[in-house]
């Protein structure tokens, strides 16, 4: 079931954001890194729609959606729990994302993807439109969008 997260969730969120970014192998240096990157803060609460996918009890994931302007919306975060990984708990929040764009009107939704999941937007429609470095030297980040053409 996906939910509306509240700002007393930011904390288990972050904790989420952090163990499935960790999931993909980076070192202990990276994750130190990205830590402030991976932090649900109570501004996005304020500024951005937050849902979370409940198995039961447990947040096994959760999403971050932020409206930019009346066109685009951006998907800041898309996290799904480690052992919930390859559930389909990530495309059930990426459709709610896509049905919450579309009833907001809005007719771009863009994301900048890991490289670990390049392939698993790419398979939900999403355009590769360019490169961009990530905080991480030489290591880059696939900008994306999805469309929707009934919102253009």
């Amino acid at each position: 079931m996906i939910v509306k997260a509240q700002i007393q969730d930011a904390n288990l969120l972050t904790k989420i954001a952090i163990s499935s970014k960790a999931h993909w192998g980076y070192s202990k240096e990276q994750m130190e890194l990205w830590k402030d990157d991976l932090t649900v803060t109570p501004k996005m609460f304020a500024d951005c729609n937050i849902y979370k996918f409940q198995v039961n009890d447990i947040t096994a994931g959760f999403y971050v959606l932020y409206r930019a302007n009346i066109r685009t919306s951006f998907l800041d975060f898309l996290f799904v729990t480690p052992k919930f990984i390859n559930q389909r708990i990530g495309s059930k929040l990426l459709e709610h994302v896509k049905k919450s764009c579309i009833s907001g009107s809005c007719a771009v939704l863009n994301v900048l993807s890991d490289p670990n999941s390049d392939t698993f937007y790419l398979k939900h429609g999403f355009e590769i439109i360019g490169k961009r470095e990530s905080s991480i030297k030489g290591r880059f980040l696939s900008e994306m969008e999805l469309y929707f053409p009934e919102n253009m």
